[in-house]
């Protein structure tokens, strides 16, 4: 059993979906980013850096529990726990690396702050919004181009593509202006959003 901690963010949402691809077993531990569950004791024990999402398996390595934090060293370790999600072919392999870290240094980053300058800043920085805007136009050209030519992010469907999706499913929700230039990215989206697994992930947490 595994007990995922987490909440409806894009970056819990890559964990969910992984579980849920890979069929392990897991527990659901809401952590309520918005009334300040991150500090408590009992979560910075397991992650301290107070950022959602983190696992406890609690069958790791030699069968002893194992803590894990940041979304994309989840994914990896699931990925590699399982022999799943990530090809074993050393150049696709190293292609899903590539395209996971550009999720977690360009996609998550940048869509990530023009939601914090346009949606929930208290003062609106023309500055903030049109540097953010631009840089999120830019890199979903990057993967637009990309996808031209590649079904999936990398040669097969592997935890790159899992951690980008959620990213760009909350885009289209807040920023559906960004989408239609991007026609092969729609494609992938489309392709993404109809596997059973990622749609039951994208339900996790479910908020009482």
């Amino acid at each position: 059993m595994i007990d995922l901690y987490t909440f409806t963010t894009p970056n819990g949402r890559k964990v969910s979906i992984a579980l849920e691809e890979l069929g392990l077993p897991y527990k659901a531990h809401v952590v309520d980013i918005t009334k300040g569950d991150q500090f408590k004791p009992e979560f910075l024990a397991i992650n301290p850096n107070n950022k959602i999402p983190a696992i406890v398996d609690h069958q790791g390595p030699g069968g002893k529990p194992l803590s894990v934090f940041e979304s994309g060293a989840i994914l990896l370790y699931l990925a590699e726990k399982t022999g799943k999600l990530l090809p074993a072919d050393p150049r696709a392999r190293s292609e899903a690396m590539q395209w996971l870290m550009f999720q977690m240094s360009a996609v998550g980053p940048m869509l990530g702050q023009l939601g914090h300058f346009k949606r929930f800043a208290t003062e609106k920085i023309p500055y903030a919004i049109e540097r953010y805007t631009k840089e999120s136009e830019r890199i979903l050209g990057v993967l637009d181009k990309h996808l031209a030519q590649h079904e999936f992010l990398a040669p097969e469907y592997s935890v790159a593509d899992i951690a980008t999706y959620p990213w760009l499913a909350s885009a289209t929700q807040f920023y559906p202006e960004l989408l239609p230039a991007v026609a092969n990215v729609r494609r992938w989206m489309d392709t993404v959003a109809a596997r059973p697994a990622v749609q039951r992930g994208m339900k996790v947490p479910e908020l009482k």
